[in-house]
């Protein structure tokens, strides 16, 4: 499973994700920091990213249009770079249970 990190995510995260979750990127390293919600939204589809976010909008699109692409909604309020790590990389399992084995679009990790 590779993560798409939204922009409300550091793309210092990266780097750290690669072993848990090869292929990761974020949305201003692939150019696209001006791209609105669903621009996004289309570009994870087309090509197989889950959205990490802390944007509820995402939800929204999720439950409008279902999936792909699947999001995990982080509700960590204003945590820093190592927390959203620990968690990310700490219930990946969970994570991956979770987005592979239903039908779920949407999950919220807080």
């Amino acid at each position: 499973m590779k993560l798409l990190l939204d922009e409300n995510l550091s793309k210092r995260l990266v780097p750290f994700l690669q072993a848990d979750y090869p292929q990761t990127s974020q949305v201003t390293l692939l150019g696209l920091e001006q791209a609105s919600d669903r621009e996004i939204w289309h570009y994870a589809k087309e090509n197989d990213y889950v959205i990490v976010t802390k944007d509820s909008d995402y939800q929204d699109l999720s439950e409008l249009y279902g999936k792909p692409p699947q999001v995990i909604l982080l509700t960590l309020g204003n945590s820093d770079k190592a927390r959203l790590l620990k968690v990310l990389i700490e219930r990946k399992d969970d994570i991956n249970l979770l987005l592979l084995n239903s039908d779920v679009g949407c999950i919220e990790i807080g």
